[in-house]
């Protein structure tokens, strides 16, 4: 049907759509712009999330169904974003769409939610972000080196700086110069000083898409500054960090992916450690990582497996009072009387949890001092106790191995926190887009548990003032059909996994397309790649390094073949 000076014939399908509206909350006040901002101060509003992120309005959108094949499988959407005036106005002058819906069977949709990001007078405020740079190796003539840049995460950039060895290893040969940026409200880069964990207000704008475009910034103009404008850019996998039902604090490595999908113009390749980009919503099953945990334990002992599947119940009796606590906390050396069987339970699973994770070949102190194979270490610790040895006596040697292995705890913050680089500012990113639903399957070592969105819902309201989007992540980085999606228009991505980090599940396994790459280790631990290169490194390691830097040698020298040609 053809479109006209008025709406379509077909008003009756023409359906007009409104959605409720809130009262908007209270919006932080502005700060005063400086006549001159610094090159190397990233805006604070690229995107935000706020308290005023949750208000909704109403929204107009139409649609026309009449030419809508709905079987054998639904005809395409063609959506029409609006722009500046009334919809009906475009509806009108857009008939080309109203052509060709008949041999499409499309069903035609025109859109007039008030943010998913703001150009709001807080947007002027400019915040001191935190960057580390080393220059040793970087080369700059006769034309500059690349930089390789670390996309930071949730904590001091300096942690991540020194367990990120790989980046220092490979400089020299490529004559990098090396940047590693701190994440937003963690370390030092706090935009509103000491207290931005006190007011959702201040918090709206703690969110990937913020921190990816200071990334953005902070790499542009430094190229700007150092001359070196041309110059490649290729970046390495940042992990987050934060605690999921109060027992897992996640490391999950996605931001260089996501940087190199969101700024392909900015970063011409990323190397995505361990990066589990498919954990959201229901792309991979909600079990997948605690039955990964499980699984490393059971292939190295049955029984490890069955005595730490036994010890929760054996907790929950023992601790249903207090005279059971106070035993309990004894055995557990705590530092002080714990309230609570949960806190035990909570310091056991993430013992067993993090372990998994770092199941390194050699030892290593990422997380913890931890031997190599500590999963491996852990079990024969069970495995040596006589027949009939008491469960919570095993199972908590075996978690003395992760808290301390160099014999220096006399007691143990069980109802505390022992890891330092857990920090606020996750609790606010998993209440609004950092949604990895978890569950915890019957197979699993761990007591069930299922993942309901309407109570965590309803706790992160009371805790912060502010709902979660479920279906966020997938929304603004995608996900779902990823092979299809990325093989049409991605590039220069290297995914890589070690299948003894229960990550890996959500990650990508599969090569894409030749220049988005799995590199995929069957005896592989958490970013194990991107840690320095020792004397005692498994030969798969070293194999694994060596094709990383291959691919990335690939990738800088198409490109440098690429500007030559634009100046000649």
């Amino acid at each position: 049907m053809a479109a006209s000076s008025t709406l379509p014939v077909v008003v009756p399908a023409l359906l007009l759509l409104l959605a409720s509206a809130f009262a908007p909350a209270t919006a932080a006040s502005p700060s005063k712009r400086p006549t001159h901002q610094p090159l190397l101060f990233p805006e604070l509003d690229h995107f935000t999330f706020t308290p005023n992120s949750s208000h909704v309005f109403s929204q107009k959108y139409l649609l026309n169904d009449t030419f809508w094949r709905r079987k054998p499988t639904a005809g395409p959407l063609f959506v029409y974003t609006g722009n500046e005036g009334e919809i009906e106005w475009f509806t009108t002058n857009t008939g080309f769409m109203f052509d060709i819906a008949p041999e499409f069977g499309a069903l035609l949709v025109f859109i007039e939610e008030l943010d998913h990001f703001t150009f709001t007078p807080n947007s002027s405020h400019v915040f001191s972000q935190k960057y580390l740079l080393n220059d040793t190796f970087w080369r700059r003539k006769p034309t500059a080196g690349p930089l390789f840049v670390y996309t930071g995460n949730e904590g001091e950039i300096e942690w991540f700086t020194t367990n990120t060895g790989f980046m220092f290893d490979i400089a020299p040969e490529f004559g990098a110069l090396l940047v590693f940026i701190e994440h937003r409200f963690y370390g030092e880069s706090m935009p509103f000083g000491d207290g931005p964990y006190s007011s959702p207000d201040t918090l709206g704008y703690l969110t990937s898409t913020q921190a990816l475009a200071d990334f953005a910034v902070l790499i542009t103009s430094l190229k700007q500054n150092l001359s070196a404008v041309d110059a490649p850019v290729v970046v390495f996998g940042g992990s987050y960090g934060g605690r999921v039902n109060d027992f897992l604090s996640l490391l999950v490595l996605v931001l260089a992916a996501w940087f190199r999908l969101k700024y392909p113009h900015v970063a011409m390749g990323a190397v995505a450690s361990s990066a589990p980009i498919l954990q959201f919503d229901d792309i991979t099953p909600w079990s997948s990582f605690y039955d990964a945990v499980s699984q490393d334990f059971k292939s190295e002992s049955p029984n490890c497996f069955s005595v730490i599947k036994a010890v929760w119940d054996v907790l929950d009796d023992r601790g249903f009072n207090h005279t059971g606590l106070l035993e309990l906390s004894k055995t557990f050396r705590a530092c002080k009387t714990v309230q609570s069987a949960d806190s035990l339970s909570n310091w056991l699973w993430n013992a067993f949890t993090y372990t998994a994770m770092v199941d390194y070949p050699t030892p290593a102190n990422f997380m913890m001092n931890l031997p190599a194979y500590p999963v491996k270490e852990m079990c024969k610790i069970i495995d040596s106790f006589p027949a009939g040895a008491d469960v919570v006596d095993k199972a908590f040697a075996a978690a003395s191995l992760y808290y301390n292995y160099t014999g220096d705890q006399k007691c143990f913050q069980v109802e505390g926190d022992d890891d330092p680089h857990d920090l606020d500012g996750w609790g606010w990113q998993a209440c609004t887009e950092m949604v990895m639903p978890m569950t915890v399957s019957n197979e699993s070592m761990f007591p069930p548990d299922s993942f309901n969105y309407e109570n965590m819902s309803e706790d992160c309201l009371l805790y912060y003032g502010v709902r979660p989007r479920m279906h966020w992540i997938t929304t603004e980085y995608g996900g779902h059909k990823i092979d299809k999606v990325l093989k049409k228009f991605g590039s220069n991505i290297i995914f890589s996994n070690g299948m003894r980090d229960p990550w890996s599940r959500g990650g990508v396994l599969k090569n894409i397309s030749s220049s988005i790459i799995a590199l995929v280790t069957e005896k592989g631990a958490h970013h194990l790649d991107l840690r320095s290169a020792t004397k005692d490194d498994p030969d798969w390691v070293v194999e694994q390094r060596r094709q990383e830097v291959e691919i990335i040698r690939g990738w800088i020298d198409q490109y440098n073949k690429d500007i030559e040609q634009m100046w000649q």
